[in-house]
C-alpha cells in the first residue's frame, strides 16, 4: 500500500486496494465479461469523439476508424485497416 507524508495512507491507495479485493473476488469468467465490457465502453467512447470530430458516417467506416484509432499504431495493421477503410462504399 503507498503512503504519503508522514506514513499516512493515501485516498488514492485506499481505492486501489478495495478495487484489487473486488477483482481477486470475481470468478475467472466474471473478470473476463468486465474486461470485455470495459473494452467495449471504451470502443463506444472512441466511436462517440470521432463522430463528434468527423460528423456522421456509416457503422461500417465508423468501426474501421474506431480500430485505426486502436491500432493505428501499429504500421502493418494501420495498412491493412486504411485499405478496408477505402473500401468501404461511400
Amino acid at each position: 500500500m503507498r503512503t504519503g507524508t508522514a506514513g499516512k495512507t493515501s485516498p488514492l491507495s485506499t481505492v486501489e486496494s478495495k478495487y484489487q479485493e473486488g477483482i481477486a473476488a470475481l470468478t475467472p469468467a466474471q473478470r473476463v465479461a468486465r474486461s470485455a465490457a470495459l473494452f467495449a465502453w471504451t470502443r463506444d467512447q472512441i466511436a462517440r469523439q470521432i463522430v463528434a470530430e468527423q460528423g456522421d458516417m456509416d457503422n461500417e467506416t465508423l468501426r474501421w476508424h474506431v480500430a485505426l484509432r486502436l491500432y493505428g499504431s501499429e504500421p502493418s495493421v494501420r495498412h491493412l485497416i486504411e485499405r478496408k477503410l477505402s473500401d468501404v462504399p461511400g
